[in-house]
């Protein structure tokens, strides 16, 4: 039995969880803050980040490592496909995804989600960065209707968690959604995203956690 391990607020949990109910696997969740000094957090996610799962083998941290792992363990219902390019492909997007727009929009997080500060040095530099990398990002898209093309993948569990951030934070710090403004027309693609099951389990998760009286 998986364990996994974070919060639903978490977009890379949400990510895994998505994938572990797409792919109908059977798990349960453990709520973990992320940055615990918990000894038993520390031998699973040496750095104490979230998502990390348990498996009866052992505890595997790092998102991209994970969703690996529950592809090539539990090869039924798969969500890359079995032609060795199309599988680049579909992993291609998501690594483009997390490292070059989510991991760069993170620098816009503490002002726009958590009433913090950021320079205007390094929204500004944000900024460019992210126009050109959203650039990049929208020559490898297909929305056909997926973003890899005819099939659900894990691209979209990663599109799916990550695009809505990069929207608002843009939004947030600089008034307007720099993907729409780069000409990416992703807002039906999410809609189309949302009538799946494990979407709405996820979205109804994270409102229910955001709901949570802070301790």
């Amino acid at each position: 039995m998986i364990t996994l391990c974070g919060f639903a607020v978490s977009n890379y949990f949400n990510i895994v969880k998505q994938v572990l109910l797409e792919k109908q696997i059977p798990f349960t969740e453990e709520r973990t803050m992320t940055r615990s000094k918990d000894e038993a957090v520390l031998s699973a996610s040496p750095l104490g980040k979230v998502p990390f799962i348990r498996t009866d083998a052992g505890p595997l941290c790092e998102t991209p490592v994970i969703l690996d792992y529950l592809e090539a363990q539990y090869p039924a219902h798969p969500l890359v496909p079995a032609d060795a390019y199309a599988a680049a492909k579909v992993r291609e997007l998501c690594t483009f995804m997390n490292l070059h727009l989510e991991l760069v929009a993170r620098e816009l997080y503490p002002a726009v989600f958590f009433g913090g500060t950021v320079s205007d040095e390094l929204k500004a530099s944000t900024r460019k960065l992210l126009e050109r990398n959203i650039a990049g990002f929208k020559r490898l898209v297909r929305f056909g209707p997926y973003i890899a093309g005819d099939s659900f993948s894990l691209a979209d569990c990663v599109a799916f968690s990550n695009l809505p951030l990069i929207g608002m934070a843009t939004k947030g710090a600089y008034g307007e959604d720099l993907l729409v403004a780069a000409g990416i027309d992703y807002k039906p693609y999410l809609a189309l995203l949302g009538e799946r099951a494990s979407s709405q389990q996820v979205v109804a998760d994270r409102k229910a956690e955001m709901a949570r009286p802070k301790s």
